[in-house]
């Protein structure tokens, strides 16, 4: 899977400058940011609406569709999938609640750090 992952990452960064006539994802950045993260809010939306009616089909074209278009928020600000991967990885094997919890000590801990200045 990381290798498709990989691949995907690639055809982003190949297709981001092409012709926004001949390519999607090349329209998409064209537009800006804008339009990328109003795409992952439509598929955020269809993807909800695909599980709320339990269709097995559905709900993977629509998570797809939504990974898709994450992956060209994360190319938009040099990120990959990779980087995702890496955050995962450094959280498998904790309790979500204590990763929760932890982030927000860390950004109380922040927030007082930046009134301090």
């Amino acid at each position: 899977m990381t290798d498709l992952l990989t691949r995907l990452t690639q055809v982003i960064a190949q297709r981001r400058t092409a012709d926004p006539e001949k390519s999607y994802v090349a329209r998409l950045f064209s537009k800006g940011q804008d339009a990328i993260l109003k795409k992952i809010g439509e598929e955020a939306t269809e993807t909800v609406m695909a599980g709320k009616d339990g269709n097995p089909e559905r709900i993977v074209a629509e998570t797809a569709d939504l990974w898709f278009h994450s992956m060209l928020l994360l190319a938009w600000h040099g990120l990959s999938a990779a980087d995702v991967l890496a955050e995962l990885a450094r959280r498998e094997g904790l309790s979500g609640l204590d990763e929760m919890a932890a982030r927000k000590s860390k950004q109380r801990e922040d927030e007082s750090k930046g009134q301090d200045k």
